[in-house]
């Protein structure tokens, strides 16, 4: 058995029997409510809604506007005056976008990443659906390959869940682009928006996520596995890249190799943290191999803390 075979699991041709993907739905549903019911995650309605008046958006600066309106990052970003816009508290709609490209069948003893971001996402579609506010999903891999548009209601929720484990898609490669581009496009009122994914080949997405978070509120859920910059020492193993179906043979004896492509991973890291550090976007990080539940019980705090600050 290579590292190829306990690492990656190619997509079965065979569609879900309606009995696996309601046991998968309840599944979820119920680890999303056992993590939901924790008295110690706090509000969690906190992350969802505003309090008073808020920023609602930024628009192009117009003869009469107040100078003290002029958004000046905006404006040195895009070279001409924009200004801030408030409105009073409503309600914020929610935007799970997941990335359901090849490379999330990933996963070492830990489980897949696709898998992973399935919980994620369970849980964040229950916490809006508890705050009351619409919750809409958007799965992508090099093409939209389903949107639903937020809507109330535990139906909808349900849905949703339907969607996430018996959703087959069409591509294999990544386009994060074509991905933000159409949820800047589609969204009709302010959101929040979670962008789940690995953020393999994301490269040119400074202005389409900015695009975004003109109006929007982003957040990105980075989805790993351990062995994606850990690799064990195996000696020769053959790999393949589930986007393009390129394969290699590789020595992992060989700590020079290992290191290599270790410092490779961190550089990804490093490069996609920047980039959404300079769009003004939160990043929580989660690995198949550690339980998800700490990372986003210790992100809704950290938020909650700086909304109410």
């Amino acid at each position: 058995m290579s590292l190829l075979d306990l690492f990656w699991r190619p997509r079965s041709s065979t569609p879900k029997s309606r009995e696996l993907v309601a046991h998968d739905v309840r599944r979820l549903e119920l680890k999303s409510r056992r993590f939901m019911d924790n008295p110690a995650l706090g509000p969690y309605e906190s992350l969802f809604r505003g309090h008073g008046i808020e920023f609602s958006e930024v628009r192009l600066y117009q003869p009469g506007d107040p100078f003290q309106a002029i958004d000046w990052k905006v404006t040195a970003r895009m070279r001409t005056p924009y200004v801030k816009r408030f409105v009073e508290e409503r309600e914020l709609a929610v935007l799970l976008m997941i990335d359901v490209s090849a490379s999330n069948d990933f996963g070492t003893r830990g489980g897949l990443k696709r898998d992973l971001a399935a919980e994620v996402a369970s849980v964040l579609a229950l916490a809006a659906m508890r705050s009351g506010d619409p919750i809409g999903l958007l799965l992508f891999s090099d093409r939209i390959e389903r949107y639903v548009r937020p809507a109330r209601g535990r139906d909808r929720n349900l849905r949703l869940l339907y969607d996430l484990v018996s959703f087959e898609p069409e591509g294999r490669r990544t386009d994060l682009n074509l991905a933000l581009t159409t949820a800047a496009r589609m969204l009709s009122v302010r959101s929040l928006v979670f962008v789940i994914s690995d953020f393999v080949n994301a490269t040119d997405l400074v202005r389409p996520m900015l695009a975004l978070t003109a109006r929007h509120d982003v957040i990105a859920v980075d989805i790993s596995d351990p062995a994606e910059r850990e690799l064990p020492e195996s000696g020769w193993v053959e790999f393949e890249d589930p986007e393009v179906g390129q394969r290699a043979v590789v020595d992992l004896s060989n700590p020079i190799v290992r290191k290599d492509l270790s410092d490779q991973a961190s550089a990804r890291d490093r490069e996609i943290e920047q980039l959404l550090g300079r769009c003004h976007v939160d990043l929580v990080r989660l690995q198949t191999n550690r339980p998800y539940q700490s990372g986003l019980a210790a992100f809704f705090a950290a938020r909650g803390r700086r909304r109410f600050r």
